[in-house]
């Protein structure tokens, strides 16, 4: 990492100050066997039917949908 500070990179300079920042959470997220990545699928499976009816849809419907394509 020493040799990145010493680039004339901004964005990377301000990658590696959040990797360190956040660097116990990124170590654990990088050796935890478990994963989130199910949970945000479902997220964005949501986020996607929900920008499809365009505001048009009363709560509803929207949850109709959501179940029927579980």
């Amino acid at each position: 990492m020493e040799r990145v500070e010493h680039d004339d990179l901004p964005a990377l300079h301000s990658l590696i100050t959040g990797l360190r920042r956040d660097q116990d959470a990124v170590i654990a997220g990088l050796s935890s066997p478990w994963s989130s990545g199910q949970v945000e699928g479902q997220n964005t499976r949501v986020k996607r039917i929900k920008r499809d009816g365009c505001g048009r849809a009363n709560f509803d419907l929207l949850r109709t949908r959501i179940l029927r394509r579980s």
